[in-house]
């Protein structure tokens, strides 16, 4: 024990020494201080940080102890292996054994102070709350999951963990099966693999949103080092297994989202289909074998692994994370290509091109395609009225293509936007479930689908689909999160639908071109990282509230709208919750939207263009007069951000 004590003092002695030098911040001092003298610290931790003193790596220091982490958009995400590594967290041959050590990082620490916050929220209405936990394949993240799961039976409360890797959206609708008061998902989604995270869910199946949010940043922030201390060590005898019922019911609810089976079974197309290395292929390839079609694996991309060793990136926005998929596609001659990130709540796909070769579409062109496929394909079955209802609604985010808008503008569909993040839509998904079980009773929201219509259109509001153009779509409101694995549902059937047609999804986007407008979207993202990247970031949004542009890309600006201040309503009639989010439209018809990432440490511009387009000769002229528009609004907001960025 003395010689642990000494060795605290001398680590603490030389931060110190190190802040005075400027090497570290007050801020990093002060968090690397409050562990180091907390009761209960793991010699491993101390061991960890003598390290890296003695390595001198002052910036690593800064970067894991300048904060402590918080929720975002997406829960809670950090860095879980540091770019420089202590000795006893990494073994032999360089793999990460222990979680980085730091205020900042996803680590032990800091998932079970998130678990104790949670645990302090659903507690106060509930003396043995239920919590349904999941985990990817990530680095530490099963270690995590039965982390949590052991803690909580420990607290007091009941703890369900499934038998292995599972998605996000079967989390989200195991959670409401269950009856669960609470669930978590331990992922980082398709952040790189020094990453992980922890999804925070309540009972009604999505992500916290305020006031529960800020309520468990609060507890958390309340919760010590020593009040965790006490739970760190694994117990899972008290921990209950999900049970097979609730993961059979998942996958018939995937299969349940197609619509014509008949079309699908007699026109089934040929999809090549990679997990790369993440939990999609748990409920994917059961689902869509179940609706009669079996897809093409990709082999060297099947094995769970963290480290996800055949992409630069699980990000199937990437085209790199496309190349052994489409080079399997070439082979054997493909329909479409689909690809899931390591959790499986976003999708990416691929389609032929006429003259060879495959195009990637992009998450506002899938946004778009489905939209019309949903809608038409619930009036072709006569689920919908075929004049449509103002009481079906899609809903997207704001930053999702406003081609989605005109298409449910043709189809007398009202058309809903939401903050960015799933969590919102799932807010809107909660709301009206509710009404419709209040006015058509408890059993109504889960009816199938030609029984439930009707009557959420009388009693309530019918939820015809979701989208963001991060990847993430949703057409079943079981799930209140964004779900990758019935999107590949919805795109093998829409598949068919178009080859009994003799059409592929690049035929059904120029027709919504030609009767829309080409659109072109793009996003800039402009990355930083650590204590300096951060202070970046929030200068940037900061001096587009104070001082915006009058003129972008010579373009005058007509109208600027702060979700932090101004009080914007929704098609529903609701106040959209404050956020930080800025909205700029310009007289030339362009938009763009600035955001800070609640998820990944960087400042995000998105932009809105089109072109009009009077026939089909003009199609391609079009799209590249949209496609400059929005690279020359690229341009310019990287210059003035780089301005925005610096220290004043």
């Amino acid at each position: 024990m003395a010689s642990i004590m000494s060795d605290t003092s001398a680590v603490l002695a030389t931060l110190k020494s190190a802040k005075s030098k400027g090497q570290i911040s007050p801020a990093a001092l002060t968090n690397a201080t409050r562990w180091l003298e907390s009761d209960g610290l793991p010699d491993a931790v101390i061991a960890s940080l003598q390290d890296l003193v003695a390595k001198g790596a002052w910036a690593e220091i800064e970067d894991r102890f300048y904060k402590g982490i918080a929720f975002g958009t997406g829960g809670m995400r950090g860095r879980t292996v540091g770019r420089v590594s202590a000795a006893n967290e990494l073994d032999a041959e360089g793999k990460p054994v222990r979680a980085a050590v730091g205020s900042a990082c996803l680590n032990d620490i800091n998932i079970l102070r998130a678990g104790l916050g949670l645990w302090r929220q659903v507690s106060t209405q509930n003396s043995k709350p239920r919590l349904v936990i999941a985990h990817d394949v990530r680095h530490f993240s099963q270690h995590f999951a039965e982390l949590l799961a052991s803690a909580w039976t420990k607290f007091g409360g009941e703890a369900f963990l499934f038998s292995g890797p599972r998605s996000t959206p079967q989390l989200s609708f195991t959670l409401r099966h269950l009856q669960a008061q609470a669930g978590v998902v331990i992922t980082a989604s398709h952040n790189p693999a020094h990453d992980n995270g922890f999804k925070c869910y309540l009972s009604d199946g999505a992500q916290v949103t305020p006031p529960a949010d800020v309520e468990i940043v609060t507890r958390v922030g309340k919760i010590t080092v020593a009040d965790v201390a006490p739970f760190l060590s694994i117990d899972l005898s008290q921990v209950q297994a999900v049970p097979a019922s609730a993961e059979d019911a998942y996958l018939s609810r995937l299969a349940g989202i197609v619509v014509d089976q008949e079309v699908l079974s007699r026109h089934t197309p040929k999809v090549v289909y990679t997990n790369l290395h993440g939990t999609g292929d748990v409920m994917v390839i059961p689902a869509l074998r179940r609706i009669g079609l079996d897809p093409e694996l990709v082999d060297e991309q099947r094995e769970h692994d963290g480290r996800f060793p055949t992409v630069p990136s699980p990000n199937p926005e990437s085209p790199a994370a496309f190349v052994l998929a489409i080079q399997l596609a070439t082979k054997v001659g493909a329909d479409l290509v689909l690809a899931t990130d390591p959790d499986a709540d976003r999708v990416g796909a691929a389609c032929p091109l006429p003259g060879g070769g495959y195009r990637l579409l992009t998450g506002n062109e899938v946004a778009a395609l489905l939209t019309e496929f949903r809608i038409s394909a619930l009036k072709d079955a006569g689920i919908l009225p075929a004049a449509g209802s103002p009481s079906a609604v899609v809903v997207k985010s704001l930053v999702t293509t406003p081609l989605v808008q005109k298409i449910c503008a043709r189809h007398g569909v009202k058309c809903l936007e939401t903050l960015v993040g799933f969590k919102w839509i799932g807010r809107k998904l909660e709301k009206w479930s509710q009404k419709l079980s209040a006015a058509a009773g408890a059993d109504a929201p889960n009816l199938p689908l030609i029984r439930r219509v009707p009557l959420a259109l009388r009693h309530s509001t019918f939820f015809v689909f979701g989208a963001e153009e991060s990847y993430g779509y949703l057409a079943d409101d079981a799930v209140r999160d964004k779900d990758a694995n019935a999107t590949v549902v919805m795109l093998c059937e829409f598949a068919a639908v178009l080859r009994s047609r003799g059409r592929t999804l690049l035929d059904a986007l120029d027709a919504l071109h030609l009767s829309h407008g080409a659109h072109y979207e793009d996003l800039l993202n402009i990355s930083f990282e650590g204590a300096e990247g951060a202070a970046a970031i929030k200068r940037i949004v900061a001096s587009w509230r104070t001082s915006p542009p009058k003129e972008i890309d010579g373009s005058k600006v007509l109208h600027v709208t702060d979700y932090n201040h101004d009080e914007v309503i929704d098609a529903e009639g609701e106040r959209v919750p404050p956020e930080e989010f800025i909205l700029a439209e310009l007289a030339d018809g362009r938009r763009l939207a600035v955001r800070a990432s609640g998820t990944e440490p960087k400042v995000k511009f998105y932009t809105f263009t089109s072109a009009k387009v009077d026939d089909a000769d003009q199609l391609s002229t079009a799209r590249e007069k949209a496609r400059q528009s929005a690279l020359s609004l690229r341009t310019w907001l990287e210059t003035d951000a780089k301005k925005r960025a610096k220290v004043k």
